[in-house]
């Protein structure tokens, strides 16, 4: 995907929730604040909340989310590198998901459809 295509993909979320602000401003103001003060600075900072929101678009599949958070990551300061092992850590934290039901919930349908 050229850099284009991701900044329109990301400036389209930005214009929807512009439209949806106009009908619904309490709403849209009030999810601002709500993630502006979880992505503040804390006991993490703002690159390592990055990471993490960009692990989490990763494993819930939703590319607007994972370009905006490549996007937000780089502004904070995530090297290349930085963004690439976040990717590895959604990956195995995917796979770990499926390999949990597979040791849980389908050996326990087995067990009872058997």
């Amino acid at each position: 995907m050229h850099q284009a295509d991701s900044l329109q993909k990301v400036d389209s979320y930005k214009v929807g929730v512009g439209h949806m602000k106009e009908l619904m401003p309490t709403m849209v103001e009030a999810y601002h604040h709500f993630t502006a003060a979880c992505f503040a600075p804390g006991a993490l900072d703002e690159k390592q909340k990055q990471l993490i929101a960009l692990g989490i678009g990763l494993f819930a599949n939703n590319e607007v989310c994972t370009l905006y958070h490549v996007q937000e990551a780089l502004s904070k300061g995530a090297s290349r590198q930085e963004i690439l092992e976040a990717t590895a850590v959604a990956s195995a934290v995917a796979s770990g998901h499926v390999m949990s039901q597979g040791v849980t919930r389908v050996e326990q349908a087995l067990d009872s459809l058997t």
